[in-house]
Parts: structure tokens; sequence; C-alpha cells
């Protein structure tokens, strides 16, 4: 592994922000018997999600197993497709 991926996996895994990195690790949280897992607090006011906020979850998969979960605001995504669609529905209309 290259000096620079070293780097970005340690800052990754410790939550520091390098120039190169978007992400972090927040917390290890569990799944109760029920499939049930509570944000922390902390995230969930940095992120502005409220009682009542919907989210979609989004999955990644590699080699047949889901390997990345994701979580965005639902009005998030609709921005997101207005902005891919919004010019071919153009084009189409």
């Amino acid at each position: 592994m290259g000096r620079r991926k070293k780097e970005d996996l340690s800052a990754a895994m410790t939550g520091e922000k390098t120039a190169a990195s978007c992400c972090k690790v927040e917390s290890i949280i569990s799944v109760d018997e029920r499939g049930q897992m509570v944000l922390p607090k902390e995230l969930r006011e940095r992120a502005g999600i409220i009682p009542g906020s919907k989210l979609a979850v989004a999955s990644w998969e590699k080699n047949g197993s889901v390997c990345c979960i994701t979580l965005i605001k639902a009005e998030e995504l609709v921005e997101m497709v207005k902005g891919q669609l919004g010019p071919i529905i153009k084009e189409i209309l």
C-alpha cells in the first residue's frame, strides 16, 4: 500500500480530515434484536436530522454482499434526481 493511501486510511479511521478525505468513522453503533440502531445525538444535530426527518437508504454491493450503507436526506435525494433528470425532461418536453 502506498504512503498516501496509508495516510488516507489512517485519517479515515481516526476521524482526521485531510485534503483528500471527505468522510470519517463517526462512531460504532449496535443493532438490537429488532434491527434498530441509534445515530449519536451529535451526528444527528450536525446533519440536521430531527424527529420526522425522512432518510433514503442506499447500499453498494461488492462480490454479491452489501459492503456500504449510506443515509441520504430525502429532500437532498430529490434535488439530486432533479439535477440529473431536469435537463433530460426539458429536452423531451
